[in-house]
């Protein structure tokens, strides 16, 4: 008697789990349906069909916003960028525009600037690259220089 008790245990346990529903996501800047995991290397949510980062996301079992780089509810840190875009108001990128003066900042800390025929990007890691009509001037992060300025190259290698 205590095996068969035991057993539909078991078994009433297996079928309940297997009853259980999966969550069902939308991503919220396409509006379709979704499967998500977690990418091991980045941490970041991915949608598992196209194996690319899901940058917001509903959960529609609960109706919480989920920010995809760290599975953080967002529900009311979310601005409109566009008829049906949203962006997570805490990211921390922004975009500074003054004329033809463009920074932006990602959440990366990594920096582009444009000015005119003026090109700067600066990676957090601390290299970068200038780029002025012909002129380019790209420093890595070990302090490696290299200058292009129309033919003329220029290597400089930092030992």
């Amino acid at each position: 008697m205590k095996h068969t008790t035991f057993l539909f245990v078991v078994v009433a346990l297996g079928l309940l789990g297997s009853c259980k529903q999966k969550s069902e996501y939308v991503d919220l800047n396409t509006g379709k349906t979704i499967t998500v995991k977690t990418d091991p290397e980045t941490g970041y949510i991915i949608n598992t069909e196209t194996e690319k980062p899901v940058y917001l996301y509903v959960d529609k079992s609960n109706g919480d916003t989920l920010y995809g780089r760290t599975g953080k509810v967002v529900n009311k840190k979310l601005v409109r960028t566009g008829e049906s875009h949203f962006k997570y108001d805490d990211d921390g990128s922004y975009t500074y525009t003054n004329g033809s003066y463009v920074k932006k900042v990602d959440n990366d800390g990594d920096v582009k600037i444009t000015d005119g025929d003026y090109k700067k990007k600066v990676d957090d890691d601390g290299s970068y690259k200038i780029k002025e009509g012909d002129y380019k001037k790209k420093v890595d992060e070990d302090g490696n220089i290299k200058i292009k300025d129309g033919d003329k190259k220029i290597k400089i290698k930092k030992d």
